[in-house]
């Protein structure tokens, strides 16, 4: 981490109590001189830092802004994959284009890559997804699982578990997951999960993992075509949502549930999403390209993939599709 990182840090482990700037020198083996530049800096950066001869430098306040620094500082000895290393963009057309150029370049796993703004983000099925500048969290997670390719699915459930069990906890909101990776509130979607990989049949290459959330956006902000399909946290909670704060909140159960997937724990994560789960036990219709299924959702299987007991008793293995439940 850099210099600002572990100051950050340790303002963030100290809270109210404060840390002293004799304390912050010795750590990070500089003066107290240069530590009071880079507070200095930081403030310039939008952070409140009050200054007392009694408690030294105490955290006040955080900008509402993406940093990769104060990212990192909060998810520091928390996660060991996932956001080990983390990029932060003013604005891109899409990041996971981002991530799967650091992937190429032969990045380590656990990069993940936020931008304020995309002005091509994407969805599943070649949608668009809206991502004003500044409302939401918009980032990739570039992943190397020990997974074969058939088995890649399982990523997409582990996300939306993470994402849902994420915000609950930090919304108190009655979020629900859709299959295949839509997050929905009140059955309006609120986040949405895009996976997309590199990979031969044998041999699972890399993933990208893109994750989508609609945090602070308002009716407004949508177009008027989405606005009976879409909502967002702040509108569903009536309340601004700190967006740093939800991001490494995000980073530490996306690693801790891949960490499950990647020592063969997979089971305990279908469990959790089927508590999760708003389309299990109800009768949906499928549309997979010019197919159409009709049928009872009922569990996931091994891979993660959909068993659907289609209206004719036969049950079907499902791994994408767009879903209707029925009325």
């Amino acid at each position: 981490m850099t210099t600002d990182a572990h100051i950050l840090a340790a303002l963030h482990a100290a809270g109210s109590a404060g840390v002293s700037g004799a304390e912050l020198a010795e750590r990070l083996g500089i003066t107290r001189a240069a530590v009071w530049a880079r507070i200095q800096e930081l403030r310039a950066l939008g952070f409140e830092i009050e200054a007392s001869p009694h408690h030294g430098y105490r955290l006040v306040r955080c900008p509402d802004r993406l940093l990769a620094d104060d990212l990192l500082a909060r998810v520091a000895h928390r996660v060991q994959r996932i956001g080990r290393d983390i990029r932060v963009l003013a604005q891109t057309a899409s990041t996971n284009d981002v991530a799967e150029k650091l992937a190429l370049d032969g990045a380590r796993e656990g990069v993940v890559v936020f931008a304020e703004e995309q002005t091509r983000g994407r969805g599943r099925l070649g949608r668009s997804w809206i991502s004003p500048p500044g409302k939401g969290l918009w980032f990739s997670v570039l992943l190397r699982p020990p997974l074969r390719t058939t088995e890649a699915t399982q990523l997409t459930v582990t996300a939306a578990v993470s994402v849902c069990r994420s915000l609950r906890q930090t919304t108190g909101l009655p979020l629900e997951i859709k299959w295949p990776n839509d997050v929905t509130c009140r059955g309006r979607k609120v986040a949405g999960i895009l996976t997309e990989m590199n990979a031969d049949p044998d041999t699972l290459h890399h993933v990208v993992l893109g994750i989508g959330v609609d945090v602070n956006l308002e009716p407004k902000d949508f177009p008027a075509e989405l606005r009976d399909v879409a909502t967002s946290l702040r509108i569903e909670s009536g309340q601004t949502l700190d967006r740093p704060a939800l991001a490494a909140s995000l980073l530490e159960a996306l690693d801790t549930d891949y960490r499950r997937v990647c020592d063969g724990r997979f089971w305990e994560v279908a469990d959790e999403w089927a508590r999760y789960c708003c389309t299990l036990g109800r009768e949906v219709t499928l549309v997979l390209g010019s197919r159409r299924l009709t049928g009872r959702a009922e569990a996931l299987d091994e891979t993660g993939a959909l068993l659907l007991r289609t209206e004719h008793g036969l049950l079907e293995r499902v791994i994408g599709g767009d879903v209707t439940t029925e009325k």
